[in-house]
């Protein structure tokens, strides 16, 4: 359809000079955006269009938009000498032909320009609003049933909001509290909304809860967790731009525990860092049912020594000056630093997962690369006696001449830290690698994420110990009420049915199922002829 008139070409002076006659048939005034005549139709913007305000004006346009299939958005307004809106453009969200800053070649990018001329135009006049010019034709196709998705037209009802805070809350990950609200409207189609939507929405009100700053929202929390409970222990380190630079935490609970599982305790900070980029530090123990627990959290800003320092100390501090005997950490160089610094006197264990994940980035240039991981694996799984790694590592780099191998070099220099035949005299607590750490970060992936602020994360973190101390609970119980079978008559193992919990009964039991299974065929007294075979004086 053509447009009644145009007022793109009409000077600016020209739009406040409105003349409309007083028996104008085709005059309507609309109310408050209304969108139906007396007979129940719908309402197209026409010339003459009388409305009592500037936002009258602009929710009819987007009603009718929403109708129709297509958004709207201000193109041009003009203000008056009493400064306030007198004229306004509104055209449709796919007017304007965009010109990308990125050239073409290197990379295309999508956009909704279309040079569509659908658009209106208001002046206002005595008070009140009169619709000016009206173009209908679009330049693109428009389907009302997809106008739902149009930006413009998409709002979060005040319900959904509610909802998701609440389920944010709870620790309920967004799709899912999504999914549910579909669910609830029945259907897709039913939701003036899209799932982004929602995570702009929890976005804003993470944002919201630190627009004081993040260190006094920590610390307002962090003081109120120690109102409730004495033995909260919490400590901020920032800078002289009063900027967070690292946190450390841990609640009773936490404390508690340390007292009877903080013998070895895993570190690790490679699995997750929040919307500031501050990894997130757990000490990781292990309990009376074989479970990962917390004992302490911290948030770093830097992975360096200074950092590693810091939390350190404030961990044995926490934990009443008393030092782990063990700890099990990545290959980090700044870690080991700060470990020999404030705990000097504890066992410092490499994760062995990591060092044999790095292998084929490693080793994978050699021409026999298959045969050089296996003879590896076999002399660091398998090598029962120092002597024994040590002799056939030795013949592993002459076979292989791996001697100008770097990373092969500093491995054996620091093969106290990682090889199991060096390790074996130490309580470990089955810890082997920083796995306990990832499969506790692992648990709390359901509460935070790599957009959780400061504030949120603190608060996530203790809807997840909760969780974590029920399962706890739960598991105490079962091993209290009930009793998992002796699996022979052995008054050895009955003993160990009475003392230990079912998680570690069943390992227990295993075990002794093995030994009590097993014959030996031959046996060497002089275990050190036969240093690189083992197999041959052991079959079981």
């Amino acid at each position: 359809m053509e447009p009644y008139h145009s007022a793109d070409n009409i000077p600016f002076e020209e739009h406040f000079e409105i003349h409309i006659p007083n028996d104008q048939a085709e005059q309507v005034h609309v109310k408050s955006g209304l969108l139906h005549n007396d007979s129940g139709d719908d309402i197209p913007p026409k010339v003459h269009m009388c409305f009592d305000s500037l936002d009258d004006v602009k929710q009819f346009y987007k009603n009718y938009g929403i109708r129709s299939g297509f958004g709207i958005r201000t193109r041009t307004s003009a203000r008056g000498e009493d400064n306030e809106i007198n004229y306004i453009k509104l055209v449709c969200s796919r007017e304007g032909n965009y010109v990308s800053a990125i050239p073409p070649e290197l990379k295309t990018v999508p956009t909704k320009a279309k040079q569509c001329k659908a658009s209106i135009t208001a002046a206002k006049k005595d008070g009140q609003w009169f619709i000016r010019s009206v173009v209908t034709g679009h330049s693109h196709d428009i389907s009302p049933k997809k106008s739902r998705l149009i930006r413009g037209n998409r709002k979060v009802d005040m319900h959904s909001r509610q909802t998701v805070e609440t389920n944010d809350d709870a620790g309920v990950r967004i799709n899912k509290s999504f999914r549910s609200l579909v669910s609830e409207a029945g259907g897709y189609e039913n939701v003036n909304f899209i799932e982004r939507d929602v995570r702009n929405y929890i976005g804003q009100q993470r944002r919201s809860l630190c627009k004081d700053g993040d260190g006094q929202t920590l610390l307002r929390h962090f003081s109120k967790m120690r109102e409730l409970n004495n033995d909260f222990f919490f400590e901020i380190d920032m800078d002289e731009d009063n900027r967070i630079c690292n946190v450390f935490w841990a609640d009773a609970r936490s404390r508690a525990a340390s007292e009877d599982f903080g013998d070895v305790v895993s570190f690790d900070t490679t699995y997750l860092t929040n919307k500031y980029d501050m990894p997130f530090a757990p000490f990781v123990g292990v309990n009376h049912h074989g479970h990962s627990i917390l004992l302490g959290c911290g948030l770093v800003s830097a992975e360096d020594t200074r950092s590693f320092v810091w939390i350190f100390e404030c961990w044995l501090r926490c934990m009443y000056n008393k030092p782990p005997e063990g700890i099990v950490t990545d290959q980090c160089k700044a870690m080991l630093n700060a470990i020999g610094e404030v705990f000097p006197t504890t066992k410092h264990r490499w994760c062995l997962w990591h060092i044999m994940k790095k292998v084929p980035e490693k080793l994978q240039g050699y021409t026999k690369y298959k045969s050089i991981k296996a003879e590896l694996k076999r002399l660091v799984y398998d090598s029962i006696t120092v002597g024994e790694f040590e002799l056939g590592w030795d013949a592993f780099i002459g076979q292989y001449d791996l001697s100008t191998n770097d990373w092969l070099t500093t491995l054996f220099d620091e093969r106290h830290r990682w090889v199991p035949c060096y390790l074996k005299s130490q309580f470990w607590a089955g810890m082997s690698t920083t796995q306990r750490s990832e499969g506790l970060n692992a648990f709390f992936d359901g509460f935070i994420n790599s957009g959780t602020t400061l504030q949120q994360f603190v608060v996530q973190y203790d809807n997840a110990l909760r969780q974590k101390a029920e399962k706890e609970f739960e598991a105490d119980f079962a091993s209290s009420n009930t009793t998992i079978a002796c699996g022979s008559q052995s008054l050895i193992e009955r003993q160990f049915q009475l003392q230990y919990t079912h998680a570690k009964f069943a390992e227990l039991q295993n075990e002794f199922r093995g030994k009590i299974n097993c014959f030996v065929k031959r046996v060497f007294e002089e275990r050190e002829k036969n240093l690189f075979n083992p197999y041959t004086y052991f079959i079981g």
